[in-house]
């Protein structure tokens, strides 16, 4: 699903900012929020507490543990964007 919103998106001449680093990676403009795989990781944690006999009840609510803001320039080029320096200055990444 993501390559198709990213495919959409790139077709539309739309700007378009994810929730995970990894789409922006595969050509998404800019993502802002945690790893795929960090999240999948926490859930797999959650997965063995419950199967270790852990109530889901009684398991904490998790925030994730880092957001990221990632910045696609090839993106932003292909749109005919221009970012803000400041954004770039504040990203965790900046895809070139």
């Amino acid at each position: 699903m993501p390559s198709t919103c990213v495919a959409l998106a790139a077709r539309h001449k739309l700007p378009a900012i994810y929730e995970w680093r990894e789409i922006a990676l595969s050509g998404g403009l800019m993502a802002y929020g945690d790893s795929f795989l960090a999240l999948f990781r926490r859930v797999g944690d959650y997965v063995g507490r419950i199967l270790k006999g852990a109530k889901p009840a009684d398991l904490p609510v998790e925030q994730p543990g880092r957001i990221r803001l990632v910045v696609n320039l090839k993106t932003v080029d292909a749109l005919g964007l221009t970012v803000p320096p400041l954004i770039l200055a504040r990203a965790d990444e900046v895809i070139e």
